[in-house]
């Protein structure tokens, strides 16, 4: 066997500490439309990105699991490749895990049965994660929910000659806040970079709830985001997707009562909204059969998805998961360790297309 050594350059980059202590009060007194005092634009020289880290994907799951979406019919389920039909698959919103790929024109799931691929479709489940909270959150941060300009004002159209591109998912620092004639509010997030709230999702620190203690997560159901936090001190954030109108999730701290690595989940069989979805990653029920869960069959975290669940990336809900399973699901004392505390720090106004 011959051994190839590949030399590989080394770059060496200057690092520059920040110069200025990541305090936004300095930007407290911006005027829209006015010039921005030096103190404020050298912090946004300083920190253009919170001090965050991202946490590591769970790319076993996502490379191991291969999640298919079956064709909202009655599609056949056979015992074999073009062998006997075992039964229909009722109608609805349903994913199959798919444990064998390899058969041509056919795909077997993961209770051994078989099924056509011209019933299925393979999905790719969402890559999205949060991030560790490096300073207590002691100044707010967001994600930006859809591809955009920055606003050169509050209620200004957005500039593409002037303004600054961002994507989805991008992680912006919040430096100021304004409202426009409408009563909307933005965020100022670079020097004469202003975006308007429904834009993004919003990340800041909250007190304990009464009766909480030790693990516990605040999800925000305006905001649309997920901070965990050990005690009073948040460690980590990241986008959900909540209950929609008629499935709604419910406000109130609930306890965390149960926690499985993979489940079933199905409801209103047999109706034309009903589901069926193998294999869910990362369940951590807490309010009756209402779950923190890992979704593989959307990437629209930020905005309202579910049935009422609390949807997270697969990543994500892995992080929680572990973290949780640091603690019991009870203490010695048959007392609740973990808690899930649902909120809402708004109210969701609708204009035009958007909602928030």
């Amino acid at each position: 066997m011959r051994l190839w050594l590949l030399a590989i350059p080394v770059f060496l980059f200057a690092w520059t500490a920040p110069t200025h202590a990541y305090d936004v009060e300095v930007c407290a007194d911006v005027i829209p439309g006015e010039p921005i005092n030096e103190e404020c634009l050298a912090l946004m020289e300083d920190y253009p990105e919170p001090r965050v880290l991202s946490i590591q994907e769970d790319l076993q799951t996502l490379g191991t699991y291969s999640f298919w979406r079956v064709e909202n019919t009655q599609p056949p389920v056979y015992d074999a490749p073009g062998g006997n039909v075992t039964r229909s698959m009722n109608p609805g919103f349903n994913f199959v895990r798919v444990v064998n790929a390899g058969t041509e024109g056919w795909v077997q799931i993961e209770t051994g049965e078989w099924m056509s691929r011209d019933v299925v479709e393979y999905n790719e489940a969402s890559y999205f994660n949060g991030v560790r909270i490096l300073d207590g959150l002691e100044n707010q941060f967001a994600w930006v929910l859809g591809t955009l300009y920055t606003s050169a004002y509050p209620g200004g159209p957005q500039e593409i000659q002037t303004g600054k591109l961002l994507f989805r998912y991008d992680l912006i620092n919040i430096f100021a806040e304004a409202y426009d004639e409408e009563g909307w509010r933005w965020y100022l997030v670079g020097p004469d970079q202003w975006i308007e709230q429904r834009m993004v999702a919003k990340v800041f620190k909250i007190d304990i709830p009464e009766g909480v203690a030790g693990r516990w997560v605040a999800v925000d159901l305006y905001e649309q985001t997920l901070v965990a936090y050990d005690g009073n001190v948040p460690v980590y954030a990241t986008l959900i997707a909540s209950g929609v109108p008629g499935w709604d999730t419910n406000e109130g701290v609930h306890e965390v009562w149960a926690r499985l690595e993979v489940d079933r989940m199905s409801g209103a069989t047999g109706a034309p909204n009903g589901w069926d979805l193998q294999s869910v990653p990362w369940v951590m029920y807490f309010d009756d059969s209402i779950s923190l869960h890992g979704t593989y069959w959307h990437d629209n975290f930020g905005y309202r998805q579910s049935r009422g669940c609390v949807n997270l990336s697969i990543s994500d809900a892995r992080f929680v998961y572990q973290w949780f399973l640091d603690t019991p699901v009870r203490d010695e004392d048959d007392n609740p360790v973990n808690y899930v505390y649902v909120h809402t720090s708004g109210e969701y106004r609708t204009s035009g297309a958007s909602t928030k």
